[in-house]
């Protein structure tokens, strides 16, 4: 029998992100932060590649991501309330990670294993977060899929794409849980 570790899975059972906006000072000291990033990098990775990369954004630089949001929502065409919406996760911001997918050639490893890889890398990033205490949510938005966007925001370069921005600082309020899957009737079983 193997032995199970019984708080780290009554963690995953429990787990909830925390919606950026409830967001509040303080956030992780570099420190703090470079021991969540070495917990994140602890993620499948076929072939060794790295195929992510990360940006810190501190909060002396969330004023300029949310006016480059809303420049990009104008020239996209966006409404106002779409501006807004997407623009707050940086007027409110405290500190986020920008969590860069790199595709690299390689013959071998399919680019969509790579894009996997960068998304396992956000969601070990969050649940680093949310275990050490801190709130945290992992998001995107149409502004981070703009390529001028990712470019004048973080200057990725061609074979790079933003996989998410995981928002991390204190939990100023405790959500409400949201209802969960239904994992039996998602789940199928293949006997032979």
């Amino acid at each position: 029998m193997p032995q199970r570790n019984e708080a780290v899975l009554d963690f995953l059972h429990r787990r909830r992100s925390r919606p950026a906006k409830t967001l509040v000072a303080p956030a992780p000291d570099r420190a703090e932060l470079m021991d969540l990033l070495t917990a994140a990098a602890r993620t499948p990775d076929h072939g060794k590649l790295e195929p992510w990369r990360f940006i810190v954004v501190e909060h002396g630089a969330m004023a300029r991501l949310a006016q480059l949001t809303e420049e990009t929502g104008a020239r996209l065409g966006k409404s106002a309330d779409d501006i807004a919406k997407a623009r707050s996760q940086f007027d409110l911001g405290q500190l986020a990670v920008v969590v860069v997918e790199i595709q690299k050639d390689n013959p071998k490893i399919p680019a969509l294993e790579m894009t996997y890889s960068a998304g396992a890398v956000c969601l070990a990033l969050l649940n680093a977060a949310l275990a050490a205490g801190w709130g945290a949510n992992w998001l995107s938005g149409w502004m981070s899929h703009d390529r001028g966007f990712c470019e004048a925001a973080f200057d990725l370069a061609p074979n790079e794409r933003i996989a998410g921005l995981v928002h991390i600082a204190t939990e100023g309020a405790v959500p409400p849980d949201r209802p969960r899957p239904d994992v039996a009737a998602l789940t199928s079983w293949v006997e032979t």
